[in-house]
């Protein structure tokens, strides 16, 4: 075990790394941010701040000499840091979990080679491989680009084949998967831990709400049968496990109109989905997540209450900081705002969590605070 009074590393300044950080210090840890913004709402905080790129080698040896155990706050930091890492460090989750989680071809791939179902898919590498992969989707697909892409950026839905190859033009050409569109009936997410020790262990499921792609709230506790719901912990779990995995993992699912449980994406690490947690569970995905990192025995994720979690987007900021007041006069409201300098539209600025007995009540209530909120 990795007890209290060392040091850990976080790769991501952002407010997942942000988050992280709060977590470890109060249960006692120090920490080091690596990001490359100066100004990163992580590394504000953190105990040393390394703004450098995340390939940079004297910032990789700097967390390798100081750290006791390195984590990352996204998917998208390079393999081969990992590796170097991981050659003097515990790093969790490992650049072979990462490396397979950061690129949609091989997280699809890997997903249906082990026997997980997913909407059908095709890579496509360069344009000649587009009208192949839509004749076998046979109707309106969505393209998205393997790697990088987030909130809703980086895909497109397309018709037919023309569509599909000037949009493959317009991402650059870069490598990008073909998927089904399917008919959603809802979406969830199952949030988890995995220890080295190989025990897993499920936060509640989350029932999720778009808006553009970029996810509009979460309400727990679900209301989809828990059949459905035995099945996404069964399968996110048995992911878990053939991956190896160790640490906070998000597996995130479609459940179709007819009744299929596909596995969308997954994310290695807290998600935007497990925010609840934090005021609403008796361990927050952040405490677990350092837990998971330092070895320690997973914490009670036990819900202490029905909540609906709201993601707070830049663009109410257009006429300057917003008035704050009708949420915080609500006492079963918890505001949390992540220290970003500047906002813009889309950009996940902060949450609120409205906590309460119901979660139908709770959705009224969170969609009445939301529109108190300024337009934008």
């Amino acid at each position: 075990m990795i007890l209290p009074g060392k040091t850990l590393g976080m790769l991501g300044g952002g407010q997942l790394g942000r988050m992280f950080v709060m977590a470890a210090h109060a249960m006692g840890y120090h920490v080091i941010v690596l990001d490359p913004d100066p100004d990163s709402p992580a590394g504000r905080i953190a105990d040393e701040h390394i703004h450098a790129s995340y390939s940079d080698h004297w910032a990789i040896e700097q967390l390798a000499k100081n750290c006791d155990a390195i984590t990352t706050e996204f998917e998208n930091i390079p393999a081969e840091t990992l590796k170097k890492l991981e050659q003097s460090v515990p790093v969790r989750p490992s650049s072979a979990a990462v490396e397979i989680a950061q690129n949609r071809i091989a997280e699809k791939t890997f997903l249906a080679d082990n026997g997980f179902e997913t909407a059908r898919f095709f890579p496509i590498y360069e344009k000649e491989d587009i009208e192949f992969a839509l004749s076998q989707i046979g109707g309106t697909a969505i393209l998205k680009v393997a790697s990088f892409g987030y909130d809703g950026k980086g895909q497109a839905i397309v018709n037919n084949v023309d569509e599909a190859v000037s949009t493959f033009e317009a991402m650059g050409s870069v490598h990008c998967v073909l998927e089904e569109k399917v008919n959603l009936a809802s979406e969830i997410s199952v949030v988890l831990a995995r220890g080295h020790d190989g025990v897993i262990t499920c936060y509640p499921i989350g029932e999720n709400h778009h808006v553009n792609g970029i996810l509009e709230y979460t309400a727990v506790p679900s209301s989809m049968p828990k059949r459905i719901l035995d099945m996404a912990i069964n399968d996110a779990s048995d992911f878990a496990e053939k991956l190896a995995y160790c640490g906070i993992m998000a597996v995130e699912f479609f459940f179709t109109t007819d009744e299929r449980l596909l596995i969308n994406e997954v994310a290695p690490r807290p998600h935007n989905s497990g925010h609840y947690s934090i005021d609403a569970c008796k361990t927050s995905q952040f405490e677990q997540q350092v837990r998971m990192l330092c070895g320690l025995p997973a914490g009670s994720v036990e819900l202490l209450s029905p909540v609906v979690m709201f993601n707070i987007l830049g663009d109410i900021w257009s006429n300057g900081e917003p008035d704050w007041a009708q949420l915080l006069s609500n006492p079963n409201v918890k505001l949390h705002l992540y220290g970003k300098r500047e906002a813009r539209a889309g950009r996940k600025m902060g949450h609120f969590t409205c906590l309460g007995n119901s979660t139908s009540d709770l959705l009224q209530e969170t969609r009445r605070l939301a529109n108190v909120l300024p337009k934008p």
